[in-house]
């Protein structure tokens, strides 16, 4: 598999917690750290690679050139993107964008207040169209 996939939305939108859940159901076992300090955290799932990065800490494109991230994008895996914005032109066309809001709170049965999310899916590729009809 090689698939890119997109993570968009403000701080606490739920980005590391839906890469989390999403890299749970493929399969990874343990701790899954969030990327936001070492960028990037790879993965071994089965028969091909993930690649967790956070480009949030970036302040230049230029910066994931400087990294030597173009060939871990350029093998196969999945790549989950947090903050691509931040990596801007650098970057191949996400075959996903996955664009996360907070959405109205809401109140538990125990009087907690929770906040949900909304999800929005753009596919950008023929292979995003295919994944976010899996997701639907």
């Amino acid at each position: 598999m090689q698939a890119v996939i997109a993570l968009h939305g403000d701080l606490g939108s739920g980005k590391t917690t839906f890469a989390r859940h999403l890299l749970q159901a493929l399969g990874v076992a343990g701790s899954i750290k969030s990327p936001t300090y070492t960028i990037v955290e790879p993965y071994a799932v089965g028969a091909f690679s993930v690649w967790h990065f956070d480009f949030y800490r970036f302040n230049d494109p230029q910066e994931w050139e400087d990294a030597g991230f173009r060939d871990i994008f350029a093998s196969p895996g999945l790549k989950l993107i947090e903050w691509p914005e931040k990596a801007a032109a650098m970057l191949p066309v996400a075959d996903l964008d996955l664009r996360l809001t907070i959405a109205l709170g809401t109140q538990d049965s125990q009087s907690r207040s929770e906040t949900a999310r909304l999800v929005t899916i753009g596919a950008n590729t023929l292979l995003g169209a295919a994944l976010a009809g899996a997701c639907t």
